[in-house]
């Protein structure tokens, strides 16, 4: 599939696809389409275990580079029964395939390695060198009401994304099925669902079957190209904290686009748009100070582009994880075609008086 970065992609592959199994044995065994908040929930127990399990495969493999993620080990230093939960489903968490497993090294090693495991997430970023980003559960409510989530991870070099994995467990492996309004809830359990999503800059995007040992078959993805917009569709956040939902309908409107916005959460969104299930994907500031993290857009960003589309914020910039552990130099996103990104630019400029 690619030749620059194939060990980065194969290794990013497994570690997401190992993650994976994880947090769906924690959503079936903890979560059962609760929304529980306490320290010990779903979402707290399967995104320390899920970053775990990725750390430890780049530690083995990418010892030298940095890491940029979502969670830290101070919590568990102060919590030694929750500490014990997560590190009993990290030990028993392996892929089914020996050879593949054997690619991902020794793992974590006991419940102090995976103290130390977390905390090489601390990383500032920045634009010098090799640095990973990682969300381990992207769509922290999606995951708990069995809807859309994703494991994300990212490789950064000088500031610039050159491969980007999406796991997304509760998506149609399908790639011509299309979004519908139900999809962000109850998606779990099903046979035909669990996709991976992969980039290399330069070489096109991918899908597969999300699988429990080696990578299965892939298949080349193209973002679809928009003829009538009326015809068009659009991703936006379920959550209305994380986007104006309201200005999005006026942009959809001023388009001329006719079909109700399919709401879901995380970068599945991504992953959607890319190959060619919707089309559009906006994620429009709801705070002038708010800052997006680059963990929560860099395997998509990179994605999408490389399936056919552009990524920017809502003033045309190109999207810009070499500022930080935050796109601190970008407000909003926008994401489409390359035929029309222009034109869904100018509209989204038009509703927000830019």
């Amino acid at each position: 599939m690619t030749t620059i970065y194939a060990r980065e992609l194969e290794i990013a592959q497994l570690a997401v696809q190992r993650a994976a199994i994880l947090t769906k044995r924690v959503f079936r065994e903890k979560a059962k389409g609760t929304v529980s908040k306490d320290d010990a929930s779903p979402v707290t127990i399967g995104d320390f275990g899920a970053q775990a399990l990725i750390i430890s495969a780049l530690r083995h493999n990418f010892p030298h580079d940095d890491i940029v993620a979502e969670e830290e080990a101070s919590a568990l230093r102060e919590d030694a029964k929750l500490r014990g939960m997560i590190w009993g489903l990290v030990r028993e968490t392996k892929l089914e395939d020996v050879a593949a497993e054997g690619l991902l090294g020794r793992g974590v090693r006991d419940e102090a390695d995976l103290l130390d495991v977390l905390d090489r997430g601390k990383s500032a970023g920045g634009r010098v060198g090799r640095v990973w980003t990682i969300d381990p559960i992207d769509g922290t409510k999606g995951f708990l009401r069995g809807g859309q989530y994703a494991i994300a991870l990212g490789l950064l070099e000088d500031g610039d994304v050159k491969v980007g994995v999406l796991g997304c467990p509760n998506l149609p492996v399908d790639d011509e099925a299309p979004l519908d309004v139900g999809i962000g809830e109850n998606q779990t359990d099903e046979e035909g669902r669990g996709v991976i999503f992969s980039a290399v800059v330069g070489e096109g995007a991918w899908s597969r079957p999300l699988g429990t040992g080696a990578l299965q078959e892939g298949k080349k993805i193209r973002m679809k190209d928009i003829a009538d917009m009326a015809n068009a569709s659009f991703c936006e956040s379920v959550e209305a904290g994380h986007s104006n939902q309201s200005e999005a309908a006026q942009i959809a409107q001023k388009l001329g686009i006719t079909k109700p916005s399919v709401r879901m959460d995380s970068q599945a969104k991504y992953g959607s748009i890319a190959r060619g299930a919707g089309d559009i994907y906006l994620r429009l500031p709801t705070s002038k100070t708010y800052q997006e993290k680059i963990w929560d857009h860099a395997a998509g960003d990179l994605i999408v582009r490389e399936a056919g589309g552009q990524v920017t914020d809502t003033k045309g910039q190109r999207l810009d994880f070499g500022a930080g552990r935050t796109l601190a130099s970008n407000s909003g996103v926008i994401a489409a075609p390359a035929g029309v990104h222009s034109q869904v630019l100018k509209a989204v400029q038009d509703v927000l008086g830019l």
